[in-house]
């Protein structure tokens, strides 16, 4: 997908902490740069240098997400938390329209995991 080394390495972090049940820390919910954009080569000042598509897709992908989620921007929860509304109020057909124009969305696997965190949630 064209992603650097050390974007790669970030997102690899990212999801290994989010995937760890026994990691719980907080999380501040923001509509703009965030941790992911911290290893990316196109990471401007204060928006995405890529283009002004870019930022303003990254920008509407996490807005479209705070509000599915009923989250506020700027306010910290826990990672349980986020995982747990995820779980309850993300089903994967909702992934069409809160991630429309991700580049990730053709290959579902995030869909995939959508799937499993709600299988995830009934087995509790």
């Amino acid at each position: 997908m064209g992603y650097s080394p050390s974007f790669v390495e970030k997102m690899k972090e990212i999801v290994g902490d989010m995937r760890d049940p026994e990691k719980d820390f907080d999380i501040r919910v923001i509509a703009g740069f965030d941790d992911a954009c911290s290893a990316c080569p196109h990471r401007g000042e204060t928006l995405c240098s890529g283009s002004v598509k870019s930022n303003n897709k990254v920008m509407g992908l996490d807005r479209r997400t705070i509000d599915h989620l009923g989250l506020e921007s700027g306010r910290v929860y826990k990672k349980s938390y986020l995982v747990e509304l995820t779980a309850k109020k993300v089903e994967p057909d909702d992934l069409d329209q809160i991630c429309a124009g991700c580049s990730w969305l053709e290959y579902g696997v995030c869909k995939e995991g959508i799937a499993l965190l709600n299988e995830e949630l009934v087995q509790k």
